[in-house]
């Protein structure tokens, strides 16, 4: 599993300041966290925080696309 991977939240239900329905997010691998069902998130703060792994779906992108959204 890559160290880093994008997501697209798809529910940020008391979430709201922190997360936006449809952004794409970088998640951070965290073993510990997934075996709790949470996923840690680089959020709006800049921060990465842990939430509900329910949240977010995993996406692919095509690499040129995956390191320009990397680097933005």
């Amino acid at each position: 599993m890559e160290a880093r991977r994008l997501v697209v939240c798809v529910d940020n239900d008391g979430y709201a300041t922190s997360l936006e329905k449809r952004k794409i997010y970088l998640a951070l691998r965290d073993a510990a966290a997934e075996k709790h069902s949470l996923l840690r998130i680089i959020d709006e703060s800049g921060e990465d925080y842990l939430y509900p792994k329910a949240f977010f779906r995993a996406i692919s992108l095509p690499q040129a696309i995956r390191r320009a959204v990397l680097a933005a």
